[in-house]
């Protein structure tokens, strides 16, 4: 057996263990068939179907195929669409809002004391199984739809995929795959001996213009649904090379160029100012973190347009000071990663504040897999904290973080034609942002997922 082929069937070797897994997992989670059609109706007490505008009370909510038909006022019946036998969905004591987003997570793992191992002894079939009891962590915390911004092997392109045909319950994956980084960057693997470094080299390092053009082809390629760029280094990666600019500029466009051809969005990983503003000089449509940006950049991000994913719940979950952070999960970090996170402190909460002052546009992103999977919402108080009202942190949760994605004519709120994803709650958001944390119902696509009866 040639080599080619020796490498073909272990790669389809693999890809069949995944599905698997996968599906085994599925079929211990009870999983309903995905919908294929029937009308169901969901009698809202309380209704925010845009967030933005006002909510409204007493309202009908009207699914076929998986997406909404319309908005009605009061509580119509089946004879009233036409179709009697149409399912009612109860939620006429409940606050209805559409699914949450959020654009910045990494299903695959969770950082802590043994993630360094998982390294090198966990299989792609093993990260998908992990991936998978994440994801739904995630989904019943709300979030129908999450971006995976950087996971390594298929495992993620995987569970997208069986998540799309009903194999496995979760959120809608926008996936990225492996993040596109410079040799020995952010997205490069750090901390092993030489011998073992080599083996996890993959098609998304790339250095020089033409060779991440090749990189950005080869994600595509792949699956990618978004291109991810570690434009800085990072504070989690095991280096000393601080969080400065690690890709040129002119490797920066060409990234961009490639994947705005192929149609992909780029959102890039950015810490210190001058990375996130030649990015953004680059064309770039979002920036994740952007811990140090300062008013200069604020006012190239409202030049360019482009979003702020700022991430802040990470750092009040593993402690904002040198005291909370040498007592939280992160203690056992290495000397150069403890470093960079005694560094950050507060900035992240400082930072995101005055974007929000300066009118700059902001979309939800937690970076979840620092913190434990699952307290995504955390990051909706974060931003009324910073000066947001409750609307405006919805917003940035549903229909600002469609828009960032560019899914906006599919989620982000309640109207004809886009998917049918709802969450309840027991009480109103608008008057307490905490609710987000009650999520008591969730249906994507039409289908119900979690209800207070199951």
């Amino acid at each position: 057996m040639n080599t080619q082929l020796r490498h073909l069937t272990r790669r389809l070797a693999v890809s069949a263990m995944v599905a698997v897994v996968v599906s085994l997992l599925a079929a211990g989670a009870g999983i309903a068939a995905p919908t294929t059609g029937g009308w169901t109706i969901v009698h809202a007490g309380w209704l925010l179907a845009v967030p933005g505008s006002a909510p409204a009370t007493r309202q009908s909510v009207v699914i076929a195929n998986g997406r909404v038909v319309r908005v009605a006022d009061g509580f119509l019946s089946g004879a009233d669409i036409a179709h009697p036998d149409a399912g009612i969905v109860d939620l006429s004591k409940a606050y209805v809002m559409p699914g949450f987003i959020d654009l910045h997570v990494h299903l695959s793992g969770q950082y802590g004391s043994g993630s360094k191992l998982d390294e090198v002894t966990q299989s792609d079939a093993d990260v998908a199984l992990v991936a998978a009891m994440y994801g739904r962590r995630t989904f019943d915390a709300g979030f129908t739809t999450v971006r995976d911004v950087g996971s390594r092997g298929r495992a993620i392109f995987a569970l997208r995929d069986a998540i799309r045909k009903g194999v496995a319950v979760g959120p809608r994956i926008i996936a990225a795959g492996h993040m596109i980084s410079a040799t020995g960057g952010h997205g490069d693997i750090h901390g092993f001996r030489e011998d073992v470094l080599g083996l996890f080299k993959t098609s998304a390092i790339c250095d020089g213009a033409d060779d991440c053009r090749r990189a950005v082809r080869a994600e595509i390629k792949r699956g990618a649904d978004v291109i991810k760029v570690a434009v800085t280094g990072g504070v989690l990666d095991e280096s000393s090379a601080g969080t400065g600019q690690q890709f040129t500029d002119d490797e920066l466009k060409a990234i961009v160029e490639t994947a705005h051809a192929l149609g992909r969005k780029v959102t890039g990983h950015a810490h210190a100012a001058a990375g996130i503003e030649a990015a953004l000089r680059a064309g770039f449509d979002s920036i994740d973190h952007a811990m140090w940006a300062d008013r200069d950049t604020m006012k190239l991000f409202r030049k360019t347009g482009a979003w702020l994913i700022p991430t802040i719940y990470p750092i009040t979950a593993v402690g904002d000071t040198p005291e909370k952070m040498k007592k939280g999960p992160f203690k056992d970090m290495p000397p150069a990663i403890m470093a960079k996170l005694l560094k950050l402190g507060k900035q992240p909460k400082i930072m995101a504040r005055l974007a929000y002052k300066m009118g700059v546009k902001i979309a939800l992103g937690t970076d979840a897999g620092v913190y434990h999977h699952g307290e995504n919402a955390h990051e909706f108080l974060e931003y009324v904290n910073i000066g947001m009202s409750p609307m405006e942190a919805l917003m940035a949760g549903t229909v600002n973080a469609a828009k960032a994605a560019g899914w906006s004519d599919r989620i982000g709120s309640l109207e004809p034609g886009k998917y049918a994803d709802l969450v309840a709650l027991p009480g109103n958001p608008l008057d307490d942002i905490n609710q987000v944390l009650n999520v008591i119902f969730v249906m994507r696509d039409g289908q119900v997922f979690k209800s207070p009866e199951r």
